[in-house]
């Protein structure tokens, strides 16, 4: 039983797991009254081209028990970031690797060791350094992730070293070219400064998370973090991700299912973002209204008319015949929402609740609970991640006593959120 009910004034029940609201700590106050930052001296670093001058590093680095990592790449022109740069930083040193002088595979030596890696969002860093080396470190610490338990959102690195450490970062070779060798100096430095400060910043907010009990918290989430699937999207729901595609309906969602599947395999195949031989809106088109010749497909609108002449042509009208042919049990629906449309009025107000806790307890909201999470929960799903650990002790068993009609949501006086006790459920 899902209940929500909205009152003028109620007295809340008391919320399971609560914590004491975090005390920001203050950066170092100047005379205007706004917060000091300064601009960091540049790093000093070695700059790795051989592999005798790797094989040195990892040595270096399989002897610390902590460390920071950092990469750059690049993913305009192929299906796979191709990595350009792989930058580490440890206690005492500095190095930037070139993947595209030296075999970085070694590296997975590091990965291997127990000492902890610092890294900053590093979602595709993760992927980027698997692809290269076939391994990840064996335990992650991110500071953007970190950070959301301390109530400061998704900070970008420059943001975070300016908040926590008074250190202002420059920002100027951000959208570099970083494949282009020789790099200059002014890269080199600012790929450098990217690992500088990683392990200052995860002793600053350790001692944070520490003051508050929540660093295990974050250990656990970036573990959920370092093991969550980073294979390539499934071909057949890659139509899910194109928007003229979602409206379709009947036989024109297996033709978009087909032609959208062969698009990704083939950006797979030849490592070229699937849009370079068919971007989304002409499959929309041959989905509602599938050709049955070369020349007939080289009219379609978006469709680049001496690409489609040859291979690539016959291969798209196979998938169109392939889509058509489908059975219904064969088209891939995305996840079905009737749990979503059933409780959409209650989600809602759930939501909000949620909200008003993640900022009770100075959590980034989207760390506490996502909607799909709340879904999962209201499903029963038993790896729902409200069902377990630091979630369900500050929402997840309460939200479990409002599906249950034990409690409700309700609106205070004060336009707060609150809940209240249902003696007759």
């Amino acid at each position: 039983m899902f209940m929500i009910i909205v009152v003028s004034a109620a007295t809340p029940a008391k919320l399971d797991g609560a914590m004491s609201p975090i005390t920001a700590r203050p950066s170092p106050i100047g005379k205007t009254g706004q917060p000091m930052s300064r601009t960091p001296a540049d790093p000093t670093f070695q700059w790795i081209e051989t592999d005798d001058a790797l094989a040195e590093l990892i040595a270096t680095l399989r002897a610390q028990p902590i460390y920071g990592i950092d990469t750059e790449f690049q993913g305009e022109r192929t299906y796979f970031p191709s990595l350009a740069l792989i930058q580490v930083g440890w206690q005492g040193g500095n190095a930037l690797i070139d993947p595209l002088a030296v075999d970085v595979t070694p590296f997975a030596e590091v990965f291997a060791t127990d000492a902890l890696c610092i890294v900053h969002a590093a979602t595709h860093d993760l992927s980027v350094m698997e692809r290269a080396t076939g391994a990840i470190p064996q335990k992650i610490f991110d500071t953007q992730l970190a950070a959301g338990f301390l109530g400061m959102s998704t900070p970008s690195l420059s943001a975070l070293c300016d908040q926590l450490l008074g250190l202002r970062l420059s920002k100027g070779d951000r959208l570099t070219d970083w494949r282009r060798r020789p790099l200059d100096s002014s890269q080199l430095i600012y790929a450098a400064h990217d690992v500088d400060h990683l392990l200052a910043l995860h002793h600053e907010l350790r001692t944070r998370l520490d003051e508050m009990g929540r660093y295990q918290w974050v250990l656990d989430e970036c573990e959920e973090f370092r093991l969550r699937d980073r294979t390539t999207q499934d071909p057949l729901a890659a139509w899910w991700r194109i928007k003229e595609c979602r409206s379709l309906k009947g036989a024109p969602r297996q033709v978009a299912q087909s032609v959208a599947a062969w698009r990704e395999r083939w950006g797979i195949a030849n490592d070229r973002p699937p849009r370079f031989v068919l971007p989304d809106l002409p499959i929309a088109v041959i989905a509602s209204k599938p050709p049955r010749t070369i020349d007939d497909l080289a009219l379609v609108r978006g469709v680049d008319a001496g690409q489609v002449r040859g291979v690539v042509g016959e291969e798209i009208l196979k998938a169109i015949a392939d889509g058509e042919a489908m059975s219904a049990n064969e088209l891939r629906l995305p996840p079905i929402g009737d749990t979503e449309r059933e409780s959409r009025p209650g989600l809602a107000l759930v939501s909000a609740w949620i909200g008003q806790i993640a900022r009770t307890e100075k959590l980034d909201v989207s760390l506490l609970a996502t909607r799909s999470d709340v879904l999962a929960l209201l499903r029963n799903d038993p790896s729902a991640r409200l069902a377990t650990g630091w979630r369900a002790s500050i929402v997840g068993n309460v939200l479990g006593r409002i599906t249950r009609g034990e409690v409700a949501v309700a609106l205070d006086k004060s336009g707060d959120l609150v809940l209240v006790d249902r003696p007759n459920s």
